[in-house]
């Protein structure tokens, strides 16, 4: 089932988008319009930066029920893109003589565990060892109720560390949450009024949270279940993401904090400067993550860059500092990387051509078997619930273990099953990431994440088309 229209419609500012050649804008169109229709993705809302300017803004598809015709203006929830905005709250608040990036957690929030051996700075590059409270792809049984951040604290931040502060890199909403916590109490204010007051209001940014940023004249967010039938997914419940997600603006708007990035207004060029510097572990070696970015070189570019996933949303924010260029691709679905395909074939147009970049070979022979397995008892419409933990049983209900095998069946044997990921840790699991390739040139992705232990339970075993 498709959500877009026999004619994929647009809004945009036609000042805007005379600033590519016309060839230029023929080929965005023929990136987005083709991408959404190959995934089945309803919409996606466009901004692209060239020379320090907007100068192409677009939405596309179906961005809602109750929205006839797309809007580029419409806010987009951008979920984890809002880290940059709470680390550089931080970063204003030092300015300020509030608080120092060393001061540790425990200053700020008691109860914490280690709060003494933990600073601020380790939370905002997630090198703290606190949990994750929400690395699944998608939301749990806990995230039908509301919840507050000191809620979320005490069922996450309490538990032992994963690892001794500073040692590792282990991507952690709940240190974000933590951070959140303590912009409110340096600035005697919510964290979004003191974003407001600070930088979307001086931008000119228009900028609501995303637990407000729902319902008639909002974009309304989808799922799927493998290659099933697109679906409205419902909502988190009001509290879940909070400063490690908690934005909802349009594209344009994300972009306009790009440019402040790109010419260093908006605070000190030696902030921004802090917030795109790799930390370092204690053993020496670099994160290529900042301060709520991350950071580095491909393909021959310098970038900052970081995505974001709601329920029901997937966001892609780049920007290219040396070109003075970025590129910013918002969807309503949270079942294809159709954001990060556009964003890629997008900066390839914009950017000056480079060669490629090695891709991760086969490898954790066992674990692709057994990942080749499950994804096998999916196609026939079984799963050995054992091999799941609570979570995941929660989310293979009847619904999506129907729709995989619905929609996997039908393309017979995959020709190929392999590990594109290696393992890495995520949130207290082992995140591996695979490709199902099939002789008609089908191509699926599949996210798992695993607990650490022999048992190796997942935690997620997820199927989507892959670009």
């Amino acid at each position: 089932m498709r959500f877009l229209p026999l004619a994929l419609l647009l809004v945009s500012t036609p000042a805007l988008a005379q600033d590519l050649t016309p060839a230029e804008t023929t080929k965005v169109d023929s990136i987005v319009t083709d991408t959404l229709a190959r995934n089945g993705v309803p919409s996606a809302s466009i901004a692209i930066v060239r020379d320090g300017k907007i100068v192409f803004a677009k939405a596309y598809g179906k961005q809602a029920e109750t929205i006839a015709t797309p809007r580029s203006d419409a806010p987009y929830q951008i979920a984890s893109i809002s880290k940059q905005f709470t680390a550089a709250a931080i970063l204003m608040l030092e300015d300020e003589g509030k608080l120092s990036l060393d001061d540790s957690v425990a200053k700020w929030v008691p109860g914490i565990t280690d709060g003494d051996k933990i600073n601020i700075r380790q939370l905002l590059s997630h090198t703290s060892g606190l949990q994750d409270y929400w690395p699944q792809d998608y939301s749990f049984a806990a995230m039908e109720k509301p919840i507050t951040p000191q809620q979320i604290v005490d069922r996450w931040a309490k538990k032992p560390l994963d690892f001794a502060p500073g040692t590792q890199w282990q991507y952690s909403n709940t240190g974000y949450v933590v951070a959140g916590l303590i912009v409110e109490k340096a600035a005697g204010k919510p964290l979004l009024a003191y974003l407001q007051d600070k930088v979307f209001k001086p931008l000119g940014m228009k900028v609501i949270d995303q637990d407000l940023a729902v319902g008639k004249g909002y974009p309304q967010g989808y799922h799927r279940y493998a290659l099933g039938p697109v679906r409205v997914e419902k909502p988190a419940a009001r509290g879940w993401l909070f400063a490690a997600g908690e934005l909802a603006m349009s594209a344009s708007d994300l972009a306009k904090w790009d440019i402040a990035r790109l010419n260093r207004s908006a605070m000190p060029a030696d902030d921004w400067q802090v917030q795109e510097t790799p930390i370092l572990l204690t053993n020496g070696k670099s994160t290529n993550y900042g301060l709520g970015v991350f950071a580095g070189t491909e393909k021959g570019h310098r970038y900052v860059e970081h995505s974001g996933e709601a329920v029901g949303f997937l966001s892609e924010n780049i920007v290219y500092p040396d070109a003075k260029a970025a590129v910013v691709v918002l969807v309503n679905s949270d079942f294809s990387d159709a954001f990060t395909g556009i964003a890629s074939q997008i900066s390839e147009l914009i950017l000056p051509p480079a060669t490629g970049a090695a891709v991760p070979g086969d490898a954790e022979t066992s674990k692709t078997a057994q990942a080749r397995a499950i994804f096998d008892q999916l196609r026939a419409g079984k799963l050995d619930r054992a091999t799941m933990t609570e979570d995941a049983n929660y989310y293979f209900d009847a619904t999506a273990i129907g729709d995989y095998r619905n929609s996997l069946a039908k393309l017979g044997d995959p020709a190929s099953f392999v590990l594109t990921r290696p393992a890495r840790l995520r949130g207290g699991f082992v995140n591996r990431n695979y490709t199902v390739t099939y002789a008609n040139g089908t191509k699926l992705a599949v996210v798992t994440y695993a607990e650490p232990d022999r048992a190796g339970r997942y935690e997620q075993f997820i199927v989507m088309p892959a670009e």
